[in-house]
């Protein structure tokens, strides 16, 4: 994996680029996407950088493989050609397209790691997700293997594998085993002083190149909120790389 193309860093740090994909870090707060509220998003600005960077001329085409909620950061996998858009955006319906997170709870499982299935169904006007145990009208399978890496002050540092990709998943399942996210008070977590982002970081993006089939990963260790400093780098490593 390329490191250190600092193209567009300080505001969007680039993982690796060649002419099929660009791999980025997406910080807290940068919705994937053009949204309501019109800020700028991630598939916007990589546009921009790479209509100015490689002097291209008409519109730029990037495709959006997979998203990350608004509040969280970390890699994200984009699509620079239709051609890999189409591969990668297969390989994430084929379930060949690896996503790893880390992120801090109050309390802690009452598992040290276990395999989580349930059911979510979306409210799209409240922006919110409901989690059932069985199979519920319009609610579809949520599946992902967490890991408890840490424990301090009340707080656990948690690796998660996502096996599916539903809205605003690893939040809702982790409330609803009574572990909330610190920050997430959308899904019940209490008021957490100096900490204004929810501690969710997408740490790893994995699939074939869409050209070469060669397997790649792309990784990111969380930084910026307070609640990462309340781990060693160390254990933020092992976090991170718990399920590669």
């Amino acid at each position: 994996m390329a490191a250190g193309n600092d193209a567009i860093s300080p505001v969007i740090p680039v993982l690796y680029e060649d002419n099929h994909i660009i791999a980025v870090v997406k910080l807290p707060g940068i919705p994937s996407q053009e949204d309501e509220t019109g800020d700028p998003d991630m598939l916007t600005l990589i546009k921009q950088d790479l209509k100015v960077r490689h002097n291209k001329p008409g519109n730029v085409f990037l495709g959006l493989v997979h998203r990350l909620d608004r509040p969280v950061g970390g890699a994200m996998l984009f699509a620079k050609t239709s051609k890999a858009a189409s591969r990668l955006s297969e390989a994430v319906r084929s379930r060949n397209f690896g996503k790893t997170y880390v992120c801090v709870v109050h309390g802690k499982p009452a598992k040290q790691q276990d395999r989580l299935r349930h059911y979510i169904w979306k409210d799209a006007k409240r922006n919110q997700v409901t989690v059932y145990t069985e199979q519920a009208q319009d609610a579809k399978e949520a599946i992902l293997e967490y890991k408890v890496c840490a424990e301090a002050g009340g707080y656990s540092l948690i690796a998660v594998k996502l096996h599916t990709g539903r809205p605003h998943q690893i939040r809702a399942q982790m409330a609803y085993i009574g572990c909330p996210l610190v920050a997430d008070r959308k899904y019940g977590a209490p008021s957490t002083a100096a900490v204004s982002d929810i501690a969710l970081w997408s740490t790893s993006v994995e699939a074939p190149h869409p050209v070469t089939k060669e397997r790649q990963c792309f990784r990111s260790i969380p930084y910026g909120s307070p609640a990462w400093s309340w781990w060693t780098n160390e254990q933020l490593e092992e976090a991170s790389s718990m399920f590669l």
